[in-house]
Order: structure tokens, then C-alpha cells, then sequence
């Protein structure tokens, strides 16, 4: 491997190797924000601002996990921004957080949900 690509190689071990949280932030109503980070810092931050707010918000996070080399099963937590901003934002935000928690068996900020569906 060469230059940029060993570094590349050897930050995706670093990251591997603790545990990665997905952060998402929908507080501003036009202003989508996600980040993936670790223990120890942020690796990858990305934004979307625009006149339909949180409906970009499912889009930036399959971008984020995609461009930094990170599926879904890598994931040990979502944090979510609860506020205050907007209402509808804070909705979406917090739904698609506890969807992925719930899907995944991963904690969103801090709890996990243990809840048993009956039909």
C-alpha cells in the first residue's frame, strides 16, 4: 500500500477497534447534521442544509457509513440530539434513531430498548 492508502487502511483499524457511534443532530429545521465518532474522536462529520430538512436525513447517514468504510453491524450506539429546536425535526431524529437502535439491539443515548412486540 502506498501514502495515503496505508493511512486510510491503518485509521479504518483504529476505528474498528473502538467503539462507533453514530450521532445524528436535527435540531435546526434546515440543517441536518451526522457524524460518526469513537471514544476518543470524531472520525467523519457531514451536513445537509436545505428547504426540506430531517427528509435528507436517512440518505446522509447511508453516505456516511458508505464513505468511511462502516456498515450498519459496526455500530455500538446512536446519539441523538434532543433538543431544544425544531419540533419536527426533533421527531424525525429521534424516531430514526430509536428504528435503527431497536433494528440493531444497540443502545440510543445510553438505553437500550428492550421491548417485546406482540401481535
Amino acid at each position: 500500500m502506498q501514502g495515503d492508502s496505508l493511512h486510510r487502511y491503518h485509521s479504518m483499524i483504529l476505528w474498528y477497534n473502538l467503539a462507533m457511534k453514530l450521532i445524528i443532530n436535527t435540531e435546526n429545521s434546515k440543517l441536518v447534521k451526522v457524524a460518526l465518532g469513537n471514544e476518543s474522536q470524531r472520525v467523519a462529520t457531514l451536513s445537509d442544509e436545505n428547504e426540506w430538512g430531517s427528509q435528507v436525513l436517512l440518505p446522509l447517514i447511508e453516505k456516511i457509513l458508505k464513505e468511511n468504510g462502516v456498515e450498519y453491524k459496526d455500530l455500538d450506539e446512536v446519539l441523538i440530539s434532543t433538543g431544544p429546536g425544531s419540533f419536527t425535526g426533533l421527531r424525525v431524529g429521534v424516531s430514526v434513531a430509536n428504528a435503527l437502535g431497536y433494528s440493531l439491539g444497540i443502545p440510543v443515548n445510553g438505553k437500550k430498548m428492550e421491548v417485546e412486540l406482540e401481535y
